[in-house]
């Protein structure tokens, strides 16, 4: 067990240009947050700017049988800290990211193991991104999060990610 107030150690980053590996990534994810090897995550892919989990259903029950809702909102809100801190180390960045804000509206209930899709709520939201890096050290960014249980959209979550300053 990790000491209260250690940071974990970050991963290399990949090389200039290159995409972490997401076995690789997920191995460390579950050891850098304890609680990221408890969400059932089986599998992630990245298309173009959209960042992909698989996840069983099975950690994630209520006493209903679906979907826990406070399960299904932790893992939208790490899914964007993964998306914010890939695309930063793709970049050659290596920054601490935050979550700032995050809401969730719960549409369909949860009935089988899931996908989990993250996107920029806009489309120049990573052009911005970047913009403030280059100018400020720091910057924001509107992510989407979207549960689909086969084609049914359950959730849809929104969050602010801040990338903290240099130092």
């Amino acid at each position: 067990m990790r000491e209260l107030g250690v940071p974990h150690p970050r991963l290399p980053l990949p090389s200039a240009g290159g995409e972490d590996d997401p076995a690789a990534f997920l191995a460390w994810l579950r050891e850098a947050i304890p609680m990221a090897a408890h969400l059932g995550v089986e599998a992630m892919r990245r298309d173009g700017e959209a960042l992909e989990w698989r996840l069983a259903i099975a950690p994630s029950l209520n006493d209903k049988g679906t979907g826990f809702g406070g399960a299904l909102t932790a893992q939208a809100t790490l899914l964007g800290w993964c998306w914010a801190t890939l695309w930063l180390r793709r970049h050659g960045v290596e920054r601490d990211v935050v979550v700032a804000e995050a809401s969730q509206r719960f549409l369909a209930p949860v009935t089988g193991d899931y996908r989990l899709v993250c996107t920029p709520e806009s489309e120049d939201g990573p052009g911005r991104l970047e913009e403030r890096l280059a100018e400020r050290g720091r910057g924001r960014i509107a992510l989407v999060q979207r549960l689909y249980c086969g084609e049914t959209l359950c959730l849809e979550a929104r969050g602010d990610y801040a990338v903290r300053p240099a130092g």
